[in-house]
């Protein structure tokens, strides 16, 4: 048997607890990272979010985690210090990045992974669970966190209030 969470109801039915996660630099948590937590999390019976360290802003991932909590109380966050930085869909970074987020989320029995990006598909496939795709095209959320570093004020309508004045590039 996997390592899933599972129960057995009065009336003899197994129930599969369904366990999600995703990861992510947040570096800004924006109104597309947002609807991904908010999908995964009326879909799933808990939600992890795993925030890595980065150098691409100021704010540290105690900042970042902050601002998960103080939308998502109900999320459970690890925290992800001392990251590979060696990224890529190729097999050596998939390995790298793989072996480290396996040693994150050893004692949490996965079901799920949550994503809108293309990696989504080799960390599922890495630790046999169900891909989740949102928004992989953008539609609902035209955004990304690169596109607010780049220009903040035009993308500022794509940040909570609080986040966008503790922002720092």
């Amino acid at each position: 048997m996997d390592k899933r969470t599972v129960s057995l109801s009065k009336e003899g039915i197994i129930d599969m607890k369904k366990i999600g996660f995703t990861i992510g630099k947040f570096a800004p948590l924006h109104k597309g990272h947002q609807f991904l937590i908010e999908t995964a999390m009326k879909e799933m019976d808990e939600f992890y979010i795993v925030v890595y360290d980065t150098d691409l802003i100021k704010n540290s991932v105690q900042e970042r985690a902050d601002w998960i909590k103080k939308l998502y109380p109900k999320a459970n966050i690890i925290y992800a210090f001392n990251s590979p930085k060696q990224y890529g869909l190729d097999k050596e970074s998939v390995n790298i990045q793989m072996d480290y987020l396996s040693k994150l989320i050893k004692d949490v029995p996965v079901t799920h992974f949550y994503s809108s990006e293309p990696y989504g598909e080799k960390v599922a496939e890495f630790l046999n669970i169900e891909n989740r795709i949102v928004d992989k095209e953008r539609i609902s959320f035209p955004v990304s966190a690169s596109k607010i570093r780049k220009d903040s004020n035009s993308n500022s309508q794509y940040l909570e209030e609080f986040i966008y004045k503790e922002f720092k590039i």
